[in-house]
């Protein structure tokens, strides 16, 4: 299963996972979120929302390992994609019918977002 993950720019950017080219992703307070991603296994896609600043879909990258032995706690270890040629705001996936049951909308506050493959698809490739 794809996922969305958001991230401030300011504090962590797109371009920094880039630089890095793999880092954990954590700082996730929310038990719903925590619980995705503990959920989520080795080579799933995910995509990269820069929120507060941008509130555009930027770039995707994967994730390379999971250790979910602590559910509070789960470690992720994301590796950096590729940009996106075309980022996709939130306005257009708002207008998109692909979206409309998305958790996205539901629970705005979400920083980890499940996506269906046909959501991925249309934020790849519109």
């Amino acid at each position: 299963m794809p996922y969305l993950l958001k991230s401030e720019p300011d504090k962590y950017s797109f371009d920094d996972l880039v630089r890095e080219g793999e880092t954990i992703w954590d700082g996730i307070k929310n038990a719903q979120a925590l619980n995705f991603l503990a959920a989520m296994q080795k080579g799933e896609k995910l995509v990269f929302y820069h929120s507060n600043t941008g509130k555009e879909v930027v770039g995707t990258a994967s994730v390379v390992s999971v250790d979910a032995s602590d559910k509070k706690n789960p470690v992720v270890r994301i590796k950096a994609g590729k940009p996106l040629p075309q980022p996709r705001s939130l306005d257009a996936m708002r207008a998109a019918g692909v979206f409309k049951d998305s958790l996205l909308f539901r629970q705005f506050r979400l920083s980890v977002v499940p996506l269906t493959e046909e959501q991925y698809s249309w934020l790849l490739h519109g």
